[in-house]
């Protein structure tokens, strides 16, 4: 079958979304299928795209025996929202005058979000090409900008969730990424026999399960250190600078060390946020190759999930949180709801309250104080997803339902 896969994130991209739809992707080929990914060029977070690819409006190339068609994007920084925005449309434009045409015969389209103008353009696409729509929801427009204060104007507001409740009701089909996504559909007035929750699993080749390797310490530079590691986008969503306000705390625990993996729209202030408390015990990374990941978990004595405390954010599952598992590492989960029953279910970590530097201390405390339970914590997490979070098997899940769909049109 011939599977037409529309995100506007992809690798050499960094995330969730891009490496979702890459490792989907892949095993999809392995199994039969023909996979065009319908995507922009490289931009995100910092709004610079790679030497290799400047100079492009279109670009094919071929990754892993998956068709990568690239189109035309307004190249933005992941802050600011209007040039976000501007970046959205643009590829939202791109992906239809240009993609439509370039990708061929298809026989469906998955467009994935987290903005939803993916899901318009994959819904226009839809129908030039006469084939059925499904809509991938990672994350729930406009709430998710409204809670997070970037967009106050009601009537636009309003416009958005009449768009967002179009695609829903347009696609042949949604696919979440964590249970309560059914609900809060359902509640739309969206049938449950509509929609299917494929979660975010784990390459476990790659992240190996290896465990806390100390001559990586050592390796880095961090010898006699307990780190403490957070990886990921530092941005609006993530309360980081509740977790320097911890740091600062833990000040006069001279062997704690805490790492700040990534990039983002918050870095800057971050950055300077640490220079003013004068933390000696905060190390900032710039974003690193996925390949590399594994390296800085194992190296880590405790790695750190954290999102602001905002209803929006009980019903996401970072997808960091199976990663990190499959390390076999400790996990200190700073996010109420869906993610938080995870991380208990599994037992593979212990649960701070977002955005309380003193609780995230102590929780800090606990697990240095206890080296038995962070082992356990870790065994315990690998466990639970080579049980249930293994990407293939869910690739694999996710493909039947494909097939489902077309042979029932």
């Amino acid at each position: 079958m011939r599977i037409l896969y529309l995100s506007q994130y992809f690798p050499p991209e960094m995330g969730a979304p891009s490496a979702r739809v890459y490792e989907l992707s892949r095993r999809w080929v392995e199994n039969g299928d023909q996979i065009t990914v319908l995507t922009s060029f490289p931009n995100h977070p910092t709004g610079i795209i790679p030497e290799e690819y400047r100079g492009y409006r279109y670009l094919e190339e071929i990754k892993d025996e998956i068709r990568v068609v690239r189109t035309y994007i307004f190249a933005a920084p992941n802050k600011g929202f209007f040039k976000r925005i501007l970046s959205y449309v643009s590829f939202m434009c791109s992906s239809i005058l240009q993609g439509t045409r370039k990708v061929g015969k298809q026989d469906i389209i998955i467009a994935s979000s987290p903005q939803f103008f993916v899901g318009i353009a994959g819904y226009i696409i839809s129908r030039l090409k006469g084939i059925p729509f499904v809509f991938e929801v990672r994350d729930l427009w406009p709430e998710s900008i409204v809670q997070l204060g970037q967009l106050k104007n009601k009537l636009i507001i309003r416009f958005l969730e009449w768009i967002e409740l179009m695609l829903y009701r347009k696609s042949i089909h949604i696919v979440g990424v964590a249970d309560s996504t059914t609900d809060i559909l359902k509640s739309r007035g969206i049938p449950q026999k509509k929609i299917s929750i494929i979660k975010n699993g784990v390459d476990l080749n790659l992240f190996h399960g290896e465990g806390n390797k100390p001559e990586l310490k050592e390796k880095n530079g961090y010898p006699d250190k307990f780190i403490v590691t957070y990886i990921g986008t530092l941005g609006l969503s993530h309360a980081l600078d509740k977790v320097l306000d911890a740091a600062d705390l833990l000040a006069e625990e001279k062997d704690i060390l805490f790492l700040l993996v990534g990039e983002g729209a918050e870095k800057d202030s971050l950055i300077k946020k640490a220079k003013k408390q004068k933390l000696q015990n905060v190390q900032f990374i710039n974003q690193i190759d996925k390949k590399k990941l594994p390296d800085y978990y194992s190296l880590s004595d405790v790695v750190l999930v954290t999102l602001k405390d905002l209803p929006l954010f009980r019903s996401v599952i970072p997808s960091k949180i199976f990663e990190i598992m499959a390390m076999s590492r400790p996990i200190i989960i700073s996010v109420e709801g869906e993610s938080k029953r995870l991380v208990e279910e599994a037992k593979a970590g212990i649960f701070s309250k977002p955005e309380n530097p003193e609780d995230l201390k102590e929780k800090i405390l606990t697990l240095k104080n206890d080296p038995q339970l962070c082992e356990q914590l870790g065994r315990n997490g690998r466990a639970f997803v080579e049980k249930n979070f293994d990407r293939n098997r869910l690739a694999d899940r996710y493909q039947k339902i494909l097939h489902r769909l077309v042979h029932n049109v």
